[in-house]
């Protein structure tokens, strides 16, 4: 059995344990989101958000002002019902052939008595300058944990998870779909949106979340 942690996935190291069907950037239905309304209290906390951001140079602030000021203002702001965002979540999740242990920098999910139950939508802040690494190989693990405990809950096939990764004040999202599970070969097929910048596009931002949580309600 091996073990996969943070320091250790790369696209390489993945595709020794699970098949990729990559679908690349266009227009998704998930990202068609002009229909989602927002109300005015909605509308008057993104703008507050866009209003703490806009007048700062993001790409020189550190990753936790930017965290504080923006991302996860943006996550909360999504929240409905039982469905939470919380920070800094560990996952962890044991296939047939690999073991995985990661750690995502938010969530959105389900949310039970002191901990998330469901995990739906998972973020990786990405580290800036030259010894960054590509955030899509920690988000491809985060959602391959998500989509294994989600589905020792309900036991569905292909498991739905969303993923996002940021870099400043920027969104990149990601639909993924894990089948064959409990196979030795599973198969992750994954979509991506184009990039948000949420200086100009919070709305748009909360739109797809907001989207992505109403999924999740029915």
């Amino acid at each position: 059995m091996t073990k996969l942690t943070f320091s250790t996935l790369s696209k390489k190291k993945l595709k020794q344990f699970i098949q990729f069907q990559e679908f690349g950037t266009t227009a998704y239905p998930w990202t068609e989101v002009d229909s989602i309304p927002l109300d005015e209290r909605e509308e008057r906390q993104t703008q507050e958000i866009t209003s703490r951001l806009l007048n700062y140079q993001t790409h020189l602030m550190n990753e936790a002002t930017i965290w504080a000021r923006g991302i996860y203002p943006l996550l909360v702001l999504a929240e409905q019902q039982d469905i939470q965002a919380w920070a800094e979540v560990s996952l962890k999740a044991q296939y047939p052939k690999f073991e995985l242990e990661v750690i995502a920098d938010g969530v959105l999910g389900k949310s039970a008595t002191g901990f998330i139950e469901s995990p739906f939508l998972v973020v990786v802040e990405a580290k800036k300058g030259v010894e960054a690494e590509n955030p899509l190989f920690q988000l491809y693990g985060q959602i391959l944990a998500a989509a294994h405990l989600n589905w020792e809950n309900d036991n569905q096939e292909p498991q739905e998870i969303f993923g996002c990764y940021t870099i400043a004040d920027s969104w990149t999202f990601l639909r993924g779909e894990v089948e064959g599970i409990d196979s030795e070969l599973p198969t992750l097929r994954v979509e991506y949106s184009r990039e948000y910048v949420e200086k100009l596009e919070a709305q748009t931002i909360l739109r797809i979340l907001k989207g992505v949580v109403a999924k999740h309600l029915n």
